[in-house]
C-alpha cells in the first residue's frame, strides 16, 4: 500500500467515525420519510399530468366526432339541394376528420394505460411510505427509551460526562476544603505559640507585652496558690492538735491498765 493510499484509508476511517458519532438515526429516518414523501408526491404529480393529457385527448375526439357529424349532415343536406360537389367536399373533410379520431383514440387508450399503470405504482408506494412511516416511528421510539435509559444509568453509576463534570467539582472542593481547614489549624497553633502574632489584639505585635503577659500570668497562678496553701494550713494544724489529744489519751488509759493488772 503506497503512502497516499494509507493517507487516504485512515482520512476516510476518522471521518466516517466523526460522521457516526454525529449521526442521530432519528433524524436520519425522518430525512428518508421525507424523501420518500417527496417521490410520492412525484408521481402524484405524474398522474394528474396523464389524466390531464388523456382528458385533453378526449375532448379533441369529442370535438372531432362533433365535427364529423356536422359534416355528415351537411352532406346530406347537399345531397338534398342537388349539390353533389359539396356532398363531396364535406364527406372528404369527414375522412379526414375519421384519421385524426382514430389516432387520437389510440393515443387515448395508450394514456389511460399509462394512467392506471402510475396510478397502481403510486398506491403500492403510498403503501410503501405508510409501513416505513410506522416502522420509523417504532424505531424512534425504541432508541429515545434506549437512549433515556442510557443517560439514566450513566446518571447513576457516575460515568457520564455530566456527572463526571459534578464529580470532579465536588472532589475539588472536598480537597480546597481540607486544605483550608489544615491551614487555619497551622495558623491557630502558630498563634498560639506566639510564632505568629494576632494583629486582632491590641499591642498583638508587641513581643515584650506577649512577655509580660505571659509572667502576669504566672504571677497571678503562684498569688493563687500561695492563697490555697495558706488557706488550707490552719486546717493541718487543728488537725495535727485533735491528733496529740488522742494520743495522749491513749498512753492514759495504757498506763492505768498497767497498773491494774498486778493487782
Amino acid at each position: 500500500m503506497s503512502l497516499m493510499q494509507r493517507i487516504s484509508l485512515i482520512f476516510r476511517s476518522k471521518a466516517n467515525k466523526a460522521l457516526d458519532r454525529a449521526e442521530d438515526p432519528r433524524e436520519t429516518l425522518d430525512y428518508s420519510y421525507q424523501r420518500q414523501l417527496d417521490l410520492l408526491s412525484k408521481v402524484r404529480r405524474g398522474v394528474a399530468d396523464v389524466a390531464t393529457s388523456r382528458k385533453r385527448v378526449e375532448l379533441q375526439v369529442n370535438q372531432l366526432e362533433a365535427q364529423s357529424a356536422k359534416l355528415s349532415s351537411q352532406a346530406e343536406k347537399a345531397i338534398g339541394m342537388q349539390r353533389e360537389d359539396l356532398a363531396r367536399e364535406a364527406l372528404t373533410r369527414k375522412s379526414g376528420l375519421v384519421n385524426q379520431i382514430t389516432d387520437l383514440k389510440a393515443q387515448h387508450a395508450q394514456l389511460q394505460g399509462e394512467e392506471e399503470k402510475l396510478t397502481l405504482a403510486q398506491q403500492r408506494l403510498q403503501a410503501k411510505v405508510e409501513s416505513f412511516r410506522t416502522r420509523k416511528e417504532t424505531i424512534k421510539a425504541t432508541y429515545t427509551a434506549a437512549e433515556a435509559q442510557t443517560r439514566i444509568g450513566e446518571a447513576m453509576s457516575g460515568i457520564g460526562e455530566e456527572m463526571g463534570d459534578v464529580g470532579m467539582a465536588i472532589q475539588r472542593a472536598e480537597d480546597k476544603t481540607a486544605q483550608m481547614q489544615a491551614r487555619a489549624g497551622a495558623i491557630d497553633e502558630l498563634i498560639a505559640s506566639g510564632a505568629l502574632d494576632d494583629v486582632s489584639r491590641p499591642g498583638g505585635n508587641d513581643d515584650i507585652a506577649r512577655e509580660l503577659d505571659s509572667m502576669s500570668s504566672q504571677s497571678d497562678v503562684e498569688s493563687e496558690l500561695a492563697a490555697l496553701k495558706a488557706k488550707s494550713a490552719p486546717q493541718a494544724i487543728e488537725a495535727a492538735d485533735d491528733g496529740d489529744i488522742l494520743q495522749d489519751d491513749e498512753e492514759q488509759v495504757q498506763r492505768e491498765a498497767s497498773k491494774e493488772g498486778p493487782a
